[in-house]
């Protein structure tokens, strides 16, 4: 068994407050999980109106696979017109 976990910075500029950024938020990790059935949750900078740290796992049986879901899951929050990637980090266990 081996778990992909990414950890993706995200910068959202038109947030004005902590509702608007839980809005964003929330729609991507729908869209995650909906798409991916993997787990997600903000784990940094929750009270910062327009930064969020959102970690992901995802769990299989191969490497490249689990990576290929993981770049996907990357390119899908790409598409969020309100939010922008500053850093993502995988890594493998």
């Amino acid at each position: 068994m081996i778990v992909g976990t990414a950890v993706i910075e995200l910068h959202i500029p038109g947030s004005r407050s902590l509702k608007a950024k839980r809005s964003v938020l929330n729609r991507i990790k729908e869209r995650l999980r909906n798409r991916f059935n993997a787990s997600i949750a903000e784990v940094d900078y929750q009270d910062l109106w327009q930064r969020a740290v959102l970690g992901v796992a995802v769990v299989g049986i191969e490497k490249r696979v689990i990576e290929g879901v993981l770049s996907n899951m990357v390119r899908l929050v790409e598409t969020e017109t309100r939010a922008e990637i500053i850093r993502v980090e995988t890594d493998f266990y």
